[in-house]
């Protein structure tokens, strides 16, 4: 089965509002068995260290009560190491629970160690609290425990973990265990591999285990919500969501272009099947990547936002303004940003202007051509990998480097509508409340003046305020012109 397919029918599960009430409770009373053990473990396993000789009388009393505190006002037991890993050994039955997560735990078949670090993971967004006990002081060295690992946020009052919390917890400090272990944290893990965690990595030559251990947001939302939040735009997110109340009746393309669009509709519909129930995932790149050109205002947008809306998929424009740096290096991390958020949400990347990105590479006669070459072969690779559609916009098809082309599914061409296009576009744009001026022949004019679909939307909508301006109902032949000497005058052209 694969987790992609699963987890998107998970979410589809989610829809409507009982439906998704119903995904909360039951996500929410899973969570809570989970991290009831997960406490346990926990407990047993600080209450170890806890009994070991501290030189201030009354002070292993004093941390009992603090762990006593933290969990509940349960009793800390004093266990031995066969105990705590008989009890982190017996976590809850979750064969027969409908929740996302015990459905997610079943897929993976995760062992009880795995299972202790998602909810490891999970906790600092759940009951940040109960991570308080690593606060603990070692009173031998009069700070804290090295073996807790654990750092400090920038705004999170909280404990958060490090792959070191999670190898105390599981094995505490069993050597051979803890080598194994560390096997977890490699990136072919599917904790990594399906971008469920990621390591954010410390500066410098310190361990590697000192690096935080981070669930991301995706499987937060999943977990909790059932359903992913909206990023919203920032520098963090340099993209924006595309939204249209638009269909496609609105939207006015040649017959060619209309028939290679179909092309796209049909691996958005069957893609999935032809990757995994036909096996083909080990002899076809993942994902779709098209390539839109032509004039401004032929529809390329539009068409990408449309798909999206079509088969109930996220679209989002990547601000370019926003990911090309001056700087080397820079713009490689602005896009991994998105890139990284996007790549297990079946979102829809639309790349504008594509050309500042993706554009031609240059000989080389200097460090900064290098460096501009390394970042197209940096774009290449990551946009070759990116497994849900991808479309590349541009004015001039040619100022895209070949070996982005090369690897493109789809070229599609947007030209300038001919006459009958542009009269079926005049015709489906004005307002149904206003009603034309008599020598106003909008035949004439498709015919006439050649524009494109965003430059007759833009006619429309002066010669309409226009209108308002008069307190009338009527489009005027003469602010129906003006409207079009502005676009002409855009344009760098005159009637």
């Amino acid at each position: 089965m694969d987790i992609k397919t699963d987890r998107n029918r998970m979410v589809e599960n989610t829809n409507g509002q009982t439906a998704a009430t119903d995904i909360v409770l039951a996500n929410a009373q899973c969570l809570r068995d989970e991290v009831e053990w997960f406490a346990k473990v926990v407990n047993i396993r600080l209450s170890n260290y806890i009994q070991k000789p501290v030189p201030a009388e009354g002070e292993r009393e004093k941390e009992r009560g603090f762990l006593e505190r933290i969990f509940s006002g349960n009793q800390v037991p004093s266990q031995n190491k066969a105990e705590v890993s008989k009890v982190s050994a017996t976590p809850p039955d979750l064969s027969e629970n409908k929740s996302i997560y015990a459905e997610f735990v079943q897929h993976y078949k995760m062992t009880p160690e795995e299972r202790l670090i998602m909810v490891l993971t999970l906790l600092p967004h759940i009951q940040p609290q109960l991570l308080d006990a690593f606060f603990m002081t070692n009173h031998n060295l009069k700070r804290g425990f090295t073996e807790f690992g654990g750092i400090k946020g920038n705004q999170h009052g909280g404990f958060l973990p490090t792959i070191e919390t999670a190898l105390f917890i599981t094995v505490g400090n069993d050597l051979d265990k803890r080598i194994r272990m560390m096997q977890t944290f490699e990136p072919t893990h599917f904790f990594f591999a399906h971008n469920i965690l990621y390591v954010n990595s410390q500066s410098g030559n310190e361990p590697s285990n000192s690096s935080g251990l981070v669930m991301t947001e995706e499987f937060i939302d999943l977990f909790t919500t059932g359903k992913h939040r909206t990023p919203q735009f920032s520098m963090e997110f340099p993209a924006k969501r595309l939204m249209t109340k638009m269909t496609w009746n609105d939207l006015v393309l040649d017959e060619i272009t209309s028939v290679q669009l179909n092309e796209i509709r049909i691996w958005l519909q069957h893609g999935r099947t032809l990757l995994y129930d036909w096996g083909m995932e080990n002899k076809l790149k993942p994902g779709y990547k098209a390539l839109f050109y032509g004039p401004p205002g032929t529809g390329k947008t539009l068409t990408a936002t449309l798909l999206g809306k079509t088969f109930n998929l996220d679209v989002y424009r990547i601000d370019l303004s926003m990911v090309i740096s001056k700087y080397i290096g820079e713009t490689e991390k602005n896009l991994e940003k998105v890139f990284k958020r996007a790549e297990n949400k079946n979102w829809i990347l639309f790349f504008d202007e594509a050309d500042a990105l993706f554009g031609k590479r240059t000989n080389i006669s200097d460090s900064h051509d290098k460096y501009a070459n390394q970042e197209i072969a940096y774009l290449l690779q990551r946009l070759e990998d990116y497994p849900s559609l991808a479309i590349l916009a541009t004015n001039m098809r040619h100022n895209i480097d070949e070996a982005f082309t090369r690897r493109i599914q789809s070229i599609i061409h947007f030209p300038k509508p001919e006459p009958g296009e542009r009269l079926k576009l005049w015709k489906s744009t004005f307002s149904p409340s206003v009603t034309l001026d008599e020598s106003i022949s909008l035949d004439q004019i498709s015919r006439q003046y050649e524009l494109a679909g965003g430059s007759i939307l833009n006619v429309v909508q002066f010669a309409s305020l226009m209108a308002l301006q008069r307190e009338s109902t009527v489009i005027s032949s003469d602010d129906l012109m003006k409207g079009i000497r502005k676009e002409y005058l855009k344009e760098g052209r005159t009637l």
